[in-house]
């Protein structure tokens, strides 16, 4: 099916083996089972297994490792839990893979500054259980397990981003190991700051191509008093994403708003055992106040039944609503039971909310003449849907035609002033677009901040920005 281009691998010289074993041990690991795990992500590629696996355990052996890598020109690749959509950690031209899963230490919380420190290899929901007793929470909630280190370098956003924004607002800083071995902080923990370059954007969505994170501060947020959920059905997907553009219009506080086709509710019926009513629906929920939670809901209800919502029901109960949201966020395992041994070509475009339905419902009836099953499902709030392919595997054709519509859907949402990717990264997959999205003046500014930051091109390389373009 899918084959990777063909790429120069560097294999690592004798020299290199030589030192990497001398500085980590048994935790430098070339067993091609360790190999083959860290070759492997959620995306459509086949297996691409690095030369070796380094498990580091704090940034002093980060560092170390980067300057065996820079002085050998090995490639290195920062990998945390493999949950990324779009090739970004396939060692497509060989290297050293570093496994953040031992960097995995929540190291300072300040409550009082509403900020936390973690490591890269932290999950976000284990920042969420050790942060619980402060009254806080990190709300970004890509869906899958992901590390801190990964959503920080991929610019994570997911369900509550609506209100909460994505990770490019809330990292207020980090560490991160540079080529040379050094280790820079971007900047200080203060709320603000108009002191030079924000190397911070900078590197959130860098997808380990400038350096290594080795340490994140994120904001957290109290939680909220009153959270309530709700699901809603509607006739048709054009009147469900119309009552999204409505309702972020309408100027309401909503938390989350996602939107589930008919398809993507059978397979989330079928997976997480739920009896869903299976049309088009809205997944809602809202934060606040006891009394802002309810006058929210009741403008919204009024929305989606002005554009035919029907059924409108609420849960209320932590149980009710995590059984909900532990559904749509299985949604991507749900669609591939829907074709048992298929493999998921995931779309990620994001347009401006008054193009939403436009784009949506292009997209659905070009998918109607497809031979393979899909589902449409997206973080509709901000404008960000996905397009779940299930496609075979051995099937050259149905890979063909899976990548002309994300092709066409790609240039239908950049036409729309939108973009190829509104959280699962640029990786491998989306490198095609970067031109038709930013123009070659701005491409080729990415391509020498690259070349500065890593004049020996082994962050990661391959991804993103390609190198000799």
């Amino acid at each position: 099916m899918t084959v990777l281009d063909k790429k120069a691998i560097r294999t690592l010289p004798e020299a290199a083996i030589a030192a990497f074993r001398q500085r980590f041990g048994e935790r430098f690991i070339t067993s091609m089972a360790v190999r083959e795990h860290h070759g492997t992500d959620e995306s459509p590629y086949p297996v691409c297994p690095p030369e070796a696996v380094i498990f580091p355990r704090d940034t002093d052996e980060v560092v170390d490792a980067v300057k065996i890598c820079n002085q050998y020109k090995v490639p290195v690749i920062p990998f945390g839990i493999g949950s990324s959509l779009e090739g970004h950690v396939l060692p497509i031209e060989g290297g050293v893979t570093l496994d953040f899963t031992e960097m995995n230490k929540v190291l300072a919380i300040n409550a009082e500054d509403f900020t936390v420190t973690v490591q890269p290899g932290v999950i976000r929901t284990q920042l969420n259980d050790e942060i619980r007793h402060t009254g806080l929470f990190f709300p970004i909630d890509p869906g899958a397990h992901a590390s801190i280190g990964g959503m920080t370098s991929t610019r994570a956003s997911g369900t509550n981003a609506v209100r909460y924004g994505t990770m490019r607002e809330n990292v207020v800083s980090m560490k991160v190991v540079t080529a040379t071995g050094k280790v820079i902080r971007t900047s200080s923990r203060a709320r603000k700051s108009s002191s030079g370059y924000d190397l911070t954007r900078l590197f959130v969505g860098s997808e380990g191509t400038l350096g290594i994170i080795v340490e994140v501060t994120v904001r957290v947020y109290p939680q909220p008093e009153a959270v309530t959920a709700a699901i809603c059905n509607f006739p048709t997907l054009e009147s469900a994403v119309q009552s999204v553009i409505e309702i972020m219009q309408s100027g309401v506080a909503i938390a989350r708003v996602e939107f589930m086709d008919t398809r993507a509710v059978k397979a989330v019926n079928a997976y997480s055992k739920l009896t869903l009513k299976e049309t088009p629906l809205l997944l809602f929920e809202f934060h606040g106040s006891e009394t802002g939670v309810r006058e929210q809901a009741e403008i919204v209800q009024e929305i989606a039944k002005d554009n035919g919502g029907m059924d409108f029901e609420w849960a209320e109960k932590p149980e009710d609503r995590k059984r909900l949201w532990t559904a749509r966020h299985n949604s991507h395992y749900s669609g591939l039971q829907l074709r048992p041994g298929s493999r998921s070509v995931a779309t990620d475009v994001c347009v401006p909310i008054s193009r939403l339905a436009e784009c949506v419902s292009e997209t659905a009836q070009e998918l109607e003449g497809m031979p393979f099953p899909y589902t449409i499902v997206g973080h509709v709030g901000d404008g960000n849907f996905h397009v779940q392919m299930l496609i075979d595997p051995d099937s050259r054709e149905e890979w063909d035609m899976s990548e002309g519509i994300n092709r066409r859907l790609v240039s239908r949402a950049i036409r729309m002033d939108g973009t190829c990717s509104g959280e699962h990264g640029v990786g491998i997959h989306k490198m095609e677009f970067l031109k038709e999205e930013h123009g070659e003046d701005a491409l080729q500014l990415m391509r020498l901040i690259k070349h500065a930051y890593d004049p020996n091109n082994i962050f990661n390389p391959g991804k993103l920005v390609s190198w000799n373009a």
